[in-house]
């Protein structure tokens, strides 16, 4: 997928905020309104942005405790991993799932109200699951997140034309 200076520049400022008016946007960008919304519509059918959020913060929502949960699957099965995966990740505690490669199928990223909290999510939800052969977990002092993502330098190059 190619992005020029103006994809990236409107990319940057969604990510910022996303709410603010296409007027605003195409100002902050450098472009008329109509390149602006035009680009942005791209951008979406091109699946460059995939949608918009609101950030929540999770202390204010009663979730200060983040723990990440490395869980081991047996048997390493097509089925028992997606099933796994598709009962964790309806799970309200969970907020992040990754599927992985070494010692450990699944890193779970888990919010909660207290350490009890945690314990209680590992004791009577995963373990309860007959598949969960191994969990290891790592409570998280604090979570930094990336205000940003731009498109990978080069990326819009064709491969192997280096």
């Amino acid at each position: 997928m190619k992005f020029d200076a103006v994809d990236r520049a409107l990319l940057r400022a969604l990510q910022e905020d996303a709410r603010q008016t296409n007027r605003d946007l195409a100002a902050k960008t450098g472009v008329s309104p109509s390149t602006s919304l035009e680009r942005v519509r791209l951008l979406r059918e091109r699946g460059a942005i995939t949608g918009y959020h609101a950030a929540v913060d999770l202390d204010a929502v009663g979730r200060p405790v983040q723990a990440l949960i490395s869980v081991r699957i047996r048997p390493p099965a097509r089925p028992a991993i997606e099933g796994f995966r598709n009962w964790a990740v309806r799970l309200p505690e969970v907020i992040g799932l990754f599927v992985t490669s070494g010692s450990h199928d699944f890193l779970l990223h888990v919010a909660v109200p207290d350490v009890n909290g945690v314990y209680a999510f590992v004791i009577d939800r995963l373990t309860e699951r007959r598949e969960v052969a191994d969990v290891q977990t790592t409570l998280a002092y604090e979570h930094v997140r990336t205000a940003r993502i731009d498109p990978v330098p080069g990326a819009d190059e064709p491969r192997g034309n280096k």
